[in-house]
């Protein structure tokens, strides 16, 4: 049912009937699959994605099992994680590896984790760039107390370093910004200005082996809040995939922007 909603919802966005939608159908079937988003209060848009994806992948990889039912007559072909895959894990799923190394022994043992959303720390309350924020997330970290590993040499919990990179960059990669944090008792809003580039984003840093030249990423939309924890207001800037042209979202109103003005403080999530 989600499925044919978003199906629906796209294929009357494309058809250029309308000057504009709501997507209260895809939204009403949402609601009912996750009651939390059929309330009228603020709801994460990261949280909202991440619920979409996992529906649209659910549905469409049920879709591509029976195709391959249907073509494959060796039962034994059709086993395995194969059907696990859609559309959504072919454009968004990338794969982390994390190196974790005992500060006892020195062993390292690799752990290999998929994402469709990179969560960036902030590392800044005034001014950062996108580089800054990767750059905290990819930074090597020390798992001590609670968090130690049981070491398989040593045969007890040991300190360890840990460090990650992309294994399996995305075809599309999407940055969520951490802009919600706990300060003390309270969770506020970070409004740190970040900076971060319109195309020619380079991974390589950050992956293993290095991404090729032809491999960096361009911004093609951006998901903005304004206001506070409770109390907000999203908008959206997209980039036509056919005339290169950048869009404002909000709400009812759409407007043709410059490049320049596709730069904001008030960035949550970028999809390059």
């Amino acid at each position: 049912e989600s499925a044919m909603a978003f199906g629906c919802l796209m294929s009357d966005m494309w058809l250029g009937e309308f000057d504009t939608l709501s997507p209260e159908v895809f939204h009403s079937v949402m609601g009912k699959r996750y009651p939390t988003f059929s309330k009228r209060t603020q709801q994460d848009a990261q949280e909202f994605l991440i619920c979409v994806l996992n529906e649209l992948h659910e549905a469409l990889k049920k879709v591509r099992a029976q195709l391959k039912r249907r073509c494959i007559t060796n039962a034994k072909a059709s086993r395995g994680s194969g059907s696990e895959t859609s559309i959504i894990t072919e454009l968004f799923e990338g794969q982390l590896t994390y190196d974790i190394t005992c500060l006892e022994c020195k062993i390292t043992t690799n752990r290999p984790e998929s994402f469709t959303v990179l969560s960036l720390p902030v590392p800044s309350k005034s001014a950062c760039s996108l580089q800054d924020c990767l750059q905290c997330f990819f930074q090597q970290d020390t798992l001590t107390w609670n968090n130690q590993i049981h070491c398989s040499r040593c045969g007890t919990k040991q300190d360890a370093a840990v460090k990650g990179t992309i294994t399996k960059a995305p075809q599309i990669i999407i940055f969520h910004l951490k802009r919600f944090e706990w300060q003390g008792k309270h969770k506020g809003k970070l409004s740190t200005d970040i900076c971060y580039p319109l195309s020619d984003l380079d991974l390589s840093p950050y992956s293993s082996p290095p991404l090729c030249r032809d491999a960096e990423y361009s911004l093609c939309a951006v998901v903005n809040h304004t206001g506070f924890l409770d109390d907000g207001h999203y908008t959206a800037f997209c980039k036509h995939s056919v005339t290169k042209n950048w869009y404002r979202f909000d709400d009812a109103q759409i407007t043709k922007i410059a490049n320049s003005s596709v730069q904001t403080g008030a960035a949550y999530l970028l999809f390059y």
